[in-house]
């Protein structure tokens, strides 16, 4: 007897429910122990003069929205600070020169929500965000924006709903600050995962290999858009 079709078994995989899932909060709720109390009372809805200072520190921070394909998130990086905090209820972060996908931004224009993690080299606890964010064109939040002259195109406005720690146990167990740093060579470079879905040729792969690193180096706040 001929082996079903690959399809036609994962039709009928998603039939059968799968008995180990947990389909419930309550399910969820009786697995794991109850949060100490501390773990509620840390939550702020404003930025208190600590988290001010551990923003002004963080070099890079990963934003999450919604979109109409399912969640997203984004990497930003610049020199410590450039998430900057207006007030205690408003951040602001400048779109700096990407790809131009603007994938998170696209977001925003359907729904404002979106959360914010802040890492900081170093430091084991991360800072969690959640709010809803705008996106301006201000000349003033641009002109404060501003680097090496250069101002971003817009600048995301971020009222903070609200901002708590998360405990330094992931950063240990990965060791995140002591881990060595990984041989680039020994990992799939850009090209190749392009060039892997069909994006662009094997030859067309190694050339912008070879001149990725250095075009992203010259481009990071300025330059022509390269498709």
């Amino acid at each position: 007897m001929d082996e079903p079709h690959p399809d036609t078994q994962r039709l009928v995989q998603a039939a059968v429910p799968d008995p180990h899932a947990v389909r419930s909060e309550e399910q969820l709720l009786a697995l794991y122990p109850t949060p100490v109390a501390r773990s509620w009372a840390k939550e702020s809805s404003v930025v208190t003069p600590g988290y001010r200072e551990l923003i002004a520190a963080s070099p890079f921070c990963v934003i999450a929205t919604n979109g109409p394909d399912g969640i997203d998130c984004s990497p930003r990086g610049d020199a410590p600070g450039f998430v900057g905090v207006l007030d205690e209820r408003t951040l602001m972060i400048p779109d700096r020169r990407g790809n131009n996908r603007l994938d998170t931004l696209r977001n925003i224009t359907r729904d404002s929500r979106i959360g914010l993690v802040f890492v900081i080299p170093g430091i084991g606890e991360a800072v969690r965000v959640r709010g809803v964010a705008t996106i301006s064109t201000d000349p003033n939040l641009l002109r404060d924006n501003a680097v090496r002259g250069i101002e971003p195109v817009t600048v995301l406005v971020v009222r903070v709903d609200r901002i708590y720690f998360q405990c330094r146990r992931a950063t240990l167990r990965s060791a995140l600050w002591q881990a060595p740093h990984v041989d680039p060579a020994s990992l799939p470079t850009p090209g190749r995962l392009q060039a892997e879905v069909g994006a662009m040729s094997e030859p067309d792969a190694r050339d912008y290999d070879r001149s990725v690193a250095a075009y992203a180096a010259a481009t990071l706040y300025e330059g022509p858009s390269k498709p």
